[in-house]
């Protein structure tokens, strides 16, 4: 088997993934990124940067092109049925993004392999983490490089064979490859349920009318559902179901870009996005044009017991997973990637203890106990009106924030910390 050699080993190019390895080559550290997919995402899905976000991507000298490639949202408001209840600005965040910028998740891909190309990493598309035994100097990981052939002859089919296998020795390992991750069962780390099992329907149209630059989040007696603006016309209307219709716990997400092209299959679909949507929200009143793509998918509320041990750690949705509405899981792990990006830095190049990485996983489990743990939440404050109150549990994962700033936004609807 062939053998190689890296400083740092990165499982997964999903944002989060990208994320992790660029901070790591600019800080001078060779890194290796694969995935298994054949190139990034050609849908969008987690289309949410938070301010604190922006932030970020600014100290690399990349918010402003992240911010040409999407739309600024000033407002988020919560209704029920007809009747908008509160409603959230951003703008007294302060700070210099004090904004939430919706942009399609393959634009934001882009920008940052691009960017990772200029550090001069290419990511290893294709190619599939295996296995890995860890050592007390290095980890040994196993990854296949996978290639496609067509078989059969009448009803011919495309299957994904390995090519080659081999050994990548490495000081550490990152798996930022989601919630099917294969890093965090090989490295035994307990992904704990926090809550039920949702169910969402997402599907992304133009519309003959513009929409506003606002968010709106419908929540009725038993499902929540979301408005999210887009650039050129387009929205985006994600439906909870009232029941779950997938198997599996983690459904993978297509990376293939899909168009409903079928003109009766589009045109039921478009219908049905026009029903729902006057039915949750009566005061949406734009036609639905044309449905561009549509997807299901299941959340959770899960969180690692620990972010990793010894050689090996987790960032981003392979170590949690929150509802899609406030974005909370991708954006938090691009503060984990910062964080733990850091960290490795200095044990790497400044010979630090590995005993950071323990104050890493304590950190992270602290930022995530507000979140999704049920000793964490939010509570009224006096004042609060009736219809918070009542859903001060089911406002939390709307809350485009995390930290400091989700404590500011709460606060606009007297909500707090419990």
């Amino acid at each position: 088997m062939r053998e190689t050699q890296t400083e740092v080993l990165v499982v997964g190019a999903g944002p989060v993934g990208l994320w992790t390895a660029l901070l790591l080559a600019e800080r001078g550290i060779e890194v290796t990124l694969i995935d298994r997919e054949l190139r990034t995402t050609a849908r969008s899905y987690a289309c949410a940067l938070h301010p604190a976000t922006l932030k970020l991507l600014d100290s690399m000298g990349m918010a402003e092109s992240a911010i040409a490639r999407g739309r600024r949202v000033d407002t988020l408001a919560f209704y029920e049925g007809a009747t908008r209840h509160a409603e959230i600005h951003f703008a007294k965040l302060g700070g210099s993004f004090p904004f939430l910028l919706v942009l399609p998740q393959n634009a934001l891909e882009g920008l940052l392999e691009q960017r990772l190309r200029a550090a001069g990493v290419a990511v290893h598309w294709n190619h599939r983490f295996e296995e890995f035994t860890q050592e007390e100097e290095c980890v040994s990981a196993v990854v296949e490089e996978l290639e496609g052939t067509s078989t059969g002859y009448i009803v011919p089919h495309w299957e994904t064979v390995v090519k080659n296998r081999a050994n990548i020795r490495t000081e550490f390992l990152i798996g930022a490859d989601g919630h099917n991750s294969m890093v965090r069962p090989r490295a035994g780390l307990e992904y704990q349920r926090t809550g039920p099992t949702e169910s969402f329907a997402a599907f992304e149209f133009e519309s003959t009318s513009i929409i506003t630059d606002e968010l709106r989040v419908v929540l009725d007696e038993t499902t929540t559902n979301v408005l999210w603006p887009l650039a050129e016309n387009r929205c985006r209307w994600t439906f909870q179901l009232q029941r779950a219709e997938l198997s599996g716990d983690f459904p993978e997400k297509e990376r293939r870009a899909v168009r409903l092209d079928e003109p009766t299959i589009d045109e039921r679909v478009r219908q049905y996005v026009q029903k729902v949507a006057r039915q949750r929200a009566p005061w949406f009143n734009h036609e639905v044009k044309k449905v561009h793509w549509c997807s299901e998918v299941n959340f959770e509320r899960r969180l690692v017991a620990h972010f990793g041990r010894g050689r090996c750690w987790l960032v981003g949705d392979a170590a949690h997973q929150t509802g899609p509405v406030g974005v909370q899981s991708m954006n938090r792990g691009f503060a984990e990637a910062a964080a733990l990006s850091s960290i490795l830095h200095r044990i790497v190049r400044e010979a630090g203890s590995l005993d950071l990485l323990d104050t890493f996983d304590r950190e992270q489990q602290q930022a995530w106990r507000m979140l999704v743990s049920p000793a964490g939440g939010l509570k009224p404050r006096p004042g609060a009106s009736p219809w918070i109150s009542q859903r001060c549990a089911r406002i939390l994962p709307c809350l485009p924030a995390y930290g400091a700033d989700l404590e500011k936004l709460a606060s606009q609807l007297a909500l707090e910390p419990s």
